[in-house]
C-alpha cells in the first residue's frame, strides 16, 4: 500500500510552507493508523483532508499568517487506485502515453472549460487563472473530488503535481515524457526542467509525484 500526496500552499511564502507542511503530515499520521479491513481508501483520504482543513485554519491565529493550500492523494492497494484533489493540483493516470484520466481543477477557469466557455488552451493564459474555487484553510469546507481505477496494469503511471508544472504541457506532451523515459525519477527531472527553462525563472513552485506500476498489481 502507497499514499502520495502533492500539497502547493498559498498565503505568501511562509504561510503557504505551513499549510503544505500540514497536509502532508496529517496524511502521514492517518495512513499509519489506517487499517485496509475495517476502513475505506475514501475514507483514508477524505479525513486526511478534512482534518489538514481544520488545523490549518487553526494556524493561522496562532501564526498570523494566512496559509491555505491545495491537495491530490493518491492510495495505490493491490488491484485499485484511489485518488482525492481539492484545488488546481492535479491527479493524471496514464497507460502507455495515452491518458486515462486527468482531474478536473477547482478553479474560476476549470469551471469555465467544463461549462465548454473557454478552451483548455485559453484557461493557460486567462487574467483569472489563479483564482481557486476551493481550497484547504479557507472559510468554507474544502470541496473534495473523489475517483477509483480498476483493472490497473503493468506500465500504468500516475502523476501528481502543482500548477506550476502542467500549466507548461498538454496532456499529450506529459504522456510522452513519462512513456518515453526509462524511470519516474528521470521522468520527474525532465518535466521540472522543462517547465523551469519554459517559465524562465518566473515561474511557480513545482511539486511533482509519479509512481509507474512495474508488475501488474495483485486482485
Amino acid at each position: 500500500m502507497t499514499l502520495a500526496v502533492v500539497a502547493d500552499g498559498m498565503g505568501g511564502h511562509a504561510g503557504g510552507v505551513i499549510a503544505a507542511r500540514q497536509v502532508i503530515h496529517t496524511a502521514r499520521n492517518n495512513l499509519e493508523g489506517f487499517s485496509a479491513r475495517s476502513e475505506s481508501a475514501r475514507g483514508l483520504l477524505e479525513s486526511s483532508i478534512n482534518e489538514a482543513h481544520m488545523l490549518i485554519k487553526t494556524s493561522r491565529f496562532i501564526n498570523e499568517k494566512d496559509p491555505h493550500s491545495t491537495v491530490v492523494m493518491l492510495l495505490l492497494q493491490p488491484g485499485r487506485a484511489s485518488w482525492a484533489h481539492c484545488g488546481d493540483s492535479r491527479i493524471y493516470h496514464f497507460r502507455g502515453e495515452s491518458l486515462v484520466f486527468r482531474s478536473t481543477d477547482h478553479s474560476y477557469v476549470g469551471q469555465l472549460v467544463v461549462q465548454g466557455r473557454i478552451t483548455p488552451e485559453q484557461a493557460l493564459v486567462h487574467p483569472n487563472r489563479n483564482i481557486l474555487l476551493t481550497s484547504l484553510g479557507g472559510a468554507e469546507a474544502p470541496q473534495i473530488a473523489f475517483g477509483e481505477a480498476d483493472g490497473l496494469q503493468a506500465g500504468d503511471t500516475f502523476l501528481l503535481c502543482s500548477d506550476g508544472l502542467w500549466a507548461y504541457f498538454s496532456d499529450q506532451e506529459l504522456g510522452w515524457v513519462i512513456n518515453g523515459s526509462t524511470s519516474a525519477r528521470e521522468a520527474s527531472e525532465l518535466l521540472i526542467g522543462r517547465a523551469r527553462a519554459l517559465g524562465s525563472g518566473d515561474g511557480d513552485n513545482i511539486s511533482i509525484a509519479i509512481l509507474k506500476l512495474l508488475e501488474a498489481p495483485l486482485a
